[in-house]
């Protein structure tokens, strides 16, 4: 069995033991995202790492477990109950979104940060869920007992998809609760999370830009890191304390399990456990499809980005109203950005690719002495033609998502479609304009953070690119429009100019003074256009070709993944994330990328203060926040005449673990993890032990936040925190 120069399992996370990893590591790093039902296969291990509970106390299905104190917190963050009152802590940008839409010029919360002063004041979040997870159960046999092999992979997934809608009708009849069936180790096995989802969310806490944003994109994916990433929120439930809409008498949830924080502090060395919902990993893909994403997909999406991202930057700059419209956008955007850079950069010089290769020549051997694996002898070969065809049709995609589909004037478009679909169905005048109206005020959402200048700049930045890098995969109509404008600038003008997508106003108008004759003015609106015909050239050029590939790597990637377990066994397999409950352990562990320093696993408010430059927004700290530290009003969570703030372990984490409770060997709350570091965010295709960390928000820096920043020390008092 191969074994790389980093002793990882293989590159394919075949069933290897740790030992010579333990050489390099001491035995701290501990890949996988693990799935909480089968912790009794790791409970020994977990003990010998440094648990100190047992692993039914982590998952159970009779309500005394950690995962109920865990929740799925909106779409795709972690959350964790630390109160009997339903307080849920969670990522300063995982409320971002949320408090962008309750934020006004008025209530910046942004600069001035928000923290309740009773439960009275906290502020009902439309829109907002949080989901528990009460249960998980493998439905393998249900979902695929019968499935022939031989089956096209769109019979496969029609047949799937019937059993899974009516075993999640079943499971809904019988439990009440809501089921999530999903696939795992590449849809060779499926599993159930049933689910309770909580409707009234309110805010709670969140700290200014300031301590909750420090260091902005420029530390974003870094360490040292001295950012207080975390916001609070509160369970409403109805009557029976059930899941219930927004309603004044609802009240707040009674948590029968909450974490209990513990303050003591931490060393280096110490067990941890991370909680949470990671949302998307490729750790079993091959080198082919490794370097698909390296050389295509990444650097497309990294120079888009970085164009947008320079134009919403200028505009932010500008207009604080700009600024307040397009945080929480410009954040994601440039969260992915980043991150994909490092990627790219850990790929090389791990050399992956080469990993990958080493592997499959082994397995290739391996296969062609069993030829009745699935797939057969010459699945990788398969495979890889497969992809390498599909790249130039991944190139257009790609663009077509991030730089067309990027300027939000176009993407708007499917607004035009709805109305148009309208003016077919609609019966009578009366009908037709109620149903105008219903679609027109269904953006106001979106108009309220939508800046057409802006927009139209993002058009002059990105439609060049499209154009200029897919020559034989670009629609005629496009390259006739823009031909006929003469310069993408005039082009933009026109659209702009012309499109009633461009104004709320006129697109009220048109829905509250339309008669049926007036479809016309849908089909030569410029945005509607450019929107039908990037979505028709999609449609019927692109996805005929790349669905035919997907399908086909489908089958060959299950294959393959089939074949892995059957060659190495099963032990040490963990499933690729796919946004459901998981555990990582490992150990506080540090890390100086640039060499000696003394930072190794914990910053502290010294050095938040050190940083502090007024005259970037970035690195600007709150006044306050200077007095307290000028004062040393720190209170009880003084360590060493400062105050921790993050620290970084060797847990395997994703995205989607944004906001997961980190655990100390007791299951007790220490931190909440809110990165990587930019060195190892390449874990998502291959986890290096030496290189990859997640980073931590120290626990303590969250209290001393909220209780002598936000004079909120009311919230301290519902929480059950210990110092041991």
């Amino acid at each position: 069995m191969y074994h790389n120069h980093r002793a990882k399992y293989s590159v394919l996370k075949a069933a290897l033991t740790l030992l010579t990893v333990g050489v390099i590591c001491n035995a701290s790093a501990k890949e996988g995202m693990w799935l909480p039902p089968t912790l009794k296969n790791k409970a020994e291990d977990m003990k010998n790492s440094g648990l100190k509970i047992p692993v039914d106390k982590i998952y159970n299905t009779n309500g005394t477990g950690l995962n109920n104190a865990v929740v799925l917190f909106g779409k795709g963050c972690t959350g964790e109950v630390i109160s009997a009152k339903g307080l849920v802590l969670t990522n300063h940008h995982c409320g971002y979104g949320t408090v962008q839409g309750l934020s006004s010029l008025k209530n910046d919360y942004f600069a001035q940060g928000f923290f309740a002063k009773n439960i009275a004041e906290e502020i009902p979040c439309p829109g907002l869920t949080v989901s528990f997870i009460r249960r998980m159960e493998n439905v393998t046999d249900k979902i695929l007992g019968g499935i022939k092999d031989n089956i096209s992979e769109i019979e496969r997934e029609k047949i799937i998809a019937t059993r899974i809608a009516a075993l999640a009708k079943g499971y809904k009849t019988t439990t009440g609760l809501d089921a999530d069936i999903k696939p795992y180790y590449g849809g060779n096995q499926y599993w159930v999370s049933l689910m309770e989802t909580f409707r009234d969310i309110r805010l709670v806490g969140f700290p200014p830009n300031g301590i909750g944003q420090f260091g902005g994109d420029t530390d974003n994916w870094m360490w040292p890191r001295h950012t207080g990433d975390f916001s609070m929120f509160r369970i409403y439930a109805g009557k029976g304390n059930k899941p219930a809409d927004y309603a004044k008498t609802n009240t707040a949830y009674r948590s029968t399990q909450f974490l209990t924080i513990n303050a003591g502090g931490y060393k280096e060395g110490d067990f941890t456990m991370v909680y949470g919902f990671p949302g998307q990993t490729q750790q079993y893909i091959t080198g082919a499809q490794v370097s698909q994403i390296e050389t295509i997909v990444n650097p497309i999406r990294v120079s888009v980005r970085g164009k947008k991202l320079d134009v919403l930057t200028k505009n932010m700059d500008q207009s604080r109203d700009v600024f307040l419209k397009y945080t929480s956008k410009r954040a994601s955007i440039a969260n992915g950005w980043k991150k994909w850079q490092g990627e790219m950069r850990g790929v090389k010089q791990n050399d992956v690719l080469t990993t990958k290769r080493t592997y499959e020549a082994e397995f290739d051997k391996w296969a062609s002495k069993n030829p009745t694996m699935p797939g057969g002898s010459g699945l990788l070969s398969s495979l890889q033609m497969t992809v390498n065809s599909s790249n130039d049709l991944v190139k257009a995609d790609e663009y077509i998502k991030e730089a067309v589909l990027g300027v939000e004037l176009i993407s708007q478009g499917v607004v035009l479609e709805k109305m148009l679909n309208a003016f077919r169905k609609s019966g009578t005048p009366d009908k037709l304009q109620e149903e105008l109206q219903k679609i027109a005020k269904s953006t106001d959402g979106f108009y309220k953070n939508y800046d057409a200048h802006t927009d139209k700049e993002v058009f002059e930045a990105l439609m060049p690119m499209y154009i200029s890098n897919n020559m034989g995969y670009i629609p005629e109509d496009y390259m006739d429009m823009k031909n006929q404008a003469g310069s993408y600038s005039k082009w933009a003008d026109n659209v702009f100019k012309r499109s009633m997508l461009a104004d709320p106003a006129d697109l009220n108008k048109f829905a509250a003074t339309t008669n049926f004759k007036d479809s016309a003015r849908i089909l030569s609106d410029p945005a509607y256009k450019l929107y039908t015909t990037i979505s028709w050239y999609k449609e019927n050029s692109l996805k005929p070709r790349l669905g035919k590939a997907s399908n086909d790597l489908k089958t060959m990637n299950r294959n393959y993944m089939k074949s892995m377990m059957l060659k190495e066994g099963t032990d040490n397999f963990y499933p690729d994330a796919n946004l459901t409950l998981r555990l990582a352990y490992g150990k506080i562990r540090g890390i100086d990328p640039d060499g000696p320093a003394g930072y190794s696993y914990q910053t502290n408010l010294d050095e938040v203060i050190k940083k502090d430059n007024p005259k970037v927004e970035e690195f600007a700290v709150p006044v306050y926040l200077k007095t307290l530290h000028k004062e040393k009003n720190y209170g009880r969570w003084a360590v060493n005449g400062t105050v921790p703030v993050a620290f970084i372990a060797d847990n395997h984490t994703s995205g989607g673990n944004s906001g997961s409770p980190v655990l100390n060997a007791k299951g007790e709350l220490i931190g909440t993890n809110f990165d990587r570091i930019w060195e190892g965010t390449m874990s998502d295709i291959d986890f290096d032990p030496r290189v990859c960390r997640n980073i931590s928000l120290d626990v303590r820096y969250t209290l001393f936040v909220v209780e002598k920043f936000g004079n909120a020390k009311w919230l301290l008092d519902e929480m059950r925190i210990v110092k041991n």
